[in-house]
């Protein structure tokens, strides 16, 4: 049992990183720095604000700090939330904590698993609508969502090249939202894991300790 929730911390460090990274590589269309074709989804779901607070809360925790009372003005998101499990069951796995590191990963997991519909509802939303950039399509130019100039859900493969500026910024916007896709999947997975693990464990035995 001590190997699942171990397993389960790094996958969740693991994906909360690769989020981190996403959210980075999502600022540069196509790797430039015209961040004016940075999207709606990007600003609202991107992860890389708060992720790398996630080895923050472990300071405050080898430090016995309450981490139930976390500042409501943060925007707390996917991989924030999932790095941050992913320490705390890493740290409950290697008992550095006396007493409420359990309580905290189990919070944790909690919030990542409402974090993680939401996440991927804006990238499947965002996948729909296609990018946003300088389009030309039939003598017709502008900037804008592709889906809302041409047609929704945006149809990538009978438009490949509509997008003047950034160029082939279509595969690349479907590429990361594909990406987004399944690192939400697979975290909502993780966390859900050992979500019910930990909930059969307090109906048990009264307390999540492990």
């Amino acid at each position: 049992m001590q190997g699942l929730y171990q397993a389960a911390g790094w996958i969740l460090v693991t994906l909360g990183a690769l989020s981190v990274f996403s959210g980075v590589v999502a600022f540069f269309p196509v790797f430039s720095y015209k961040l004016w074709f940075t999207g709606w989804s990007v600003w609202i779901a991107c992860p890389i604000w708060n992720g790398a607070l996630g080895p923050l809360e472990t300071f405050f925790l080898k430090n016995q700090a309450n981490l139930l009372t976390t500042d409501g003005s943060v925007f707390i998101h996917g991989s924030f939330m999932a790095v941050t499990a992913g320490v705390l069951l890493l740290l409950a796995h290697k008992d550095w904590t006396q007493r409420y590191l359990w309580e905290a990963s189990f919070t944790f997991v909690i919030l990542n698993l409402m974090g993680c519909p939401l996440h991927f509802a804006v990238a499947l939303e965002s996948a729909l609508l296609g990018p946003y950039c300088f389009y030309s399509l039939s003598g017709v130019a502008g900037t804008g969502y592709l889906g809302y100039a041409v047609a929704f859900p945006f149809p990538y493969a009978k438009f490949p090249s509509v997008c003047v500026d950034p160029p082939h910024y279509e595969e690349y916007h479907l590429i990361l939202q594909a990406f987004d896709l399944c690192l939400s999947f697979a975290m909502l997975c993780a966390s859900l894991t050992v979500f019910l693990k930990l909930c059969v464990r307090l109906i048990w035995n009264g307390h999540i300790h492990v």
